[in-house]
């Protein structure tokens, strides 16, 4: 399959004021996609997508939403009928962990953590992928992570929303393939980003940390090689293989081990 075509395309990125989903906003960017920024932070987004137009000259569209809320979907999607915005690409970047014993961490706030990292995508994807068949063309890239390959003891919720992203991103590719629309399972390891400050646990971050310039750079050459599913580092794509050489149990025991808080 041919590489691409960003030309005349519009990307909605969620949580796209930092990290991976800000990355993403300015390596896209820098391809002449236009914008639809999505995060909490009004003055961040109005920052990014100053700098954004001026630096690639790129139409940038700002909506505020708190994802957790539980009509975010349905208030995203009317607002982009309101402004008659179709996104060609969308980035299902926006996502949390809670960490520690899985009863000492309260149950809305990991109601919440399902509702960002596996409602939302899913919702999201289902309101625009239709538009995205009748063009014919179309780019879905579900931000997992290397967690979705084992259960993550003192992270559950997390590594467990996670592995249905991957397998729900999986499912669509393989529904998708011969529509036009490339989806994306994008599964970095530990990346320099604020997420392990918002967790408040530098002991869950395993092995040499990646940039985000770098995890953005390989899952756009992914969607360029239309891979359903993609670890970035070569030292993460070791340790997703962990499950072909240990048993379930053995495997639990390791990441128990790894993960315990200090």
């Amino acid at each position: 399959m041919d590489s691409f075509d960003y030309t005349d395309k519009t990307a909605l990125i969620t949580g796209a004021s930092s990290g991976i989903g800000l990355e993403f906003a300015h390596q896209l960017a820098a391809r002449g996609v236009a914008l639809i920024l999505i995060a909490r932070s009004r003055e961040k987004l109005n920052a990014l997508a100053t700098e954004l137009t001026q630096k690639h000259g790129v139409a940038t569209t700002v909506i505020v939403q708190d994802l957790a809320q539980a009509q975010a979907n349905a208030a995203l999607v009317a607002r982009l009928n309101e402004l008659r915005l179709s996104p060609d690409i969308l980035i299902n970047n926006a996502g949390f962990a809670t960490y520690g014993f899985f009863e000492a961490q309260s149950v809305e706030r990991q109601k919440e953590e399902v509702q960002i990292n596996c409602l939302v995508p899913v919702e999201l994807t289902h309101s625009l992928l239709p538009a995205m068949l009748t063009r014919g063309s179309g780019v879905i890239i579900n931000v997992a992570s290397t967690a979705a390959m084992q259960p993550d003891p003192y992270m559950a919720i997390y590594g467990a929303s996670k592995a249905f992203l991957l397998s729900f991103s999986n499912a669509l590719w393989a529904e998708n393939r011969t529509r036009g629309i490339r989806v994306l399972a994008l599964c970095p390891g530990a990346t320099d980003t604020a997420f392990f400050e918002v967790v408040n646990a530098e002991e869950a971050s395993v092995g040499k940390r990646m940039t985000p310039k770098s995890v953005v750079y390989q899952a756009l050459h992914g969607v360029d090689k239309n891979r359903p599913s993609l670890i970035t580092g070569c030292s993460n794509w070791l340790l997703g293989q962990l499950s072909r050489f240990l048993t379930r149990h053995r495997l639990l025991l390791v990441a128990e081990k790894i993960l315990r808080p200090k």
